[in-house]
């Protein structure tokens, strides 16, 4: 099967996650995209986030009319903080071909990531670009101590040694954060048409994000 693991906070998860997994999927003939919560973001440990049992609620009840995406608790029953690359192999071990999702901007900064360049090694990328991005080149997007192991195919598609592809794949523009639904919240304004309904009902209903 080929499996799309999509990670992040999801704080809460909104429209433009939905669209973006979609999108991916169908263009890539995903059977699946895992949507993963973390239980504590490596590089979002000083900010407060929701229960992360409410964060998986509002995931489920965002995706349940779609069959073909899936939200995972793997890194939430792991606990501490999550590692991509403790998913990505325990992801590894039920299926053979994945496919991990992730925007430009956190790519360009990948090489914060722990144990980063092993990555590469078990999982393809699949790097969302923005209609505005340009299309980067190996100098641009891939790390000093990383290009070694990185041939070009084209303008979207680059290889690691291990056989693994890197695809820089465009998708919907669609201009809402996870962070601007929470400053909206707290004061006052409508989030309605930018996330589901269901999650706007879990927000209201869990009194999230109020000041």
């Amino acid at each position: 099967m080929r499996i799309g693991l999509f990670g992040g906070t999801f704080d809460p998860v909104h429209i433009g996650h939905l669209r973006v997994a979609e999108e991916i999927r169908e263009s890539f003939q995903l059977e699946r995209v895992y949507f993963i919560p973390a239980y504590i973001p490596p590089h979002k440990k000083r900010r407060l986030i929701t229960d992360s049992d409410i964060r998986f609620k509002m995931i489920k009840s965002a995706i349940r009319d779609n069959r073909f995406l899936r939200v995972s608790d793997i890194e939430l029953k792991r606990k501490g903080v999550s590692y991509s690359i403790d998913t990505v192999r325990s992801f590894e071990k039920r299926f053979r071909s994945l496919y991990f999702i992730m925007g430009i901007d956190a790519f360009y900064e990948i090489d914060t990531w722990y144990d980063y360049k092993e990555i590469f090694n078990h999982t393809n990328f699949i790097v969302m670009l923005r209609p505005m991005d340009r299309k980067p080149g190996v100098s641009d997007v891939f790390p000093d101590d990383l290009k070694t192991h990185i041939k070009k195919i084209d303008d979207v598609r680059f290889q690691h040694s291990s056989g693994n592809m890197i695809y820089l794949q465009q998708v919907t523009q669609l201009d809402i954060s996870s962070t601007g639904i929470r400053e909206n919240v707290k004061n006052g304004k409508t989030i309605r048409y930018i996330i589901p309904k269901s999650v706007e009902k879990v927000i209201r209903e869990k009194g999230l994000y109020r000041a």
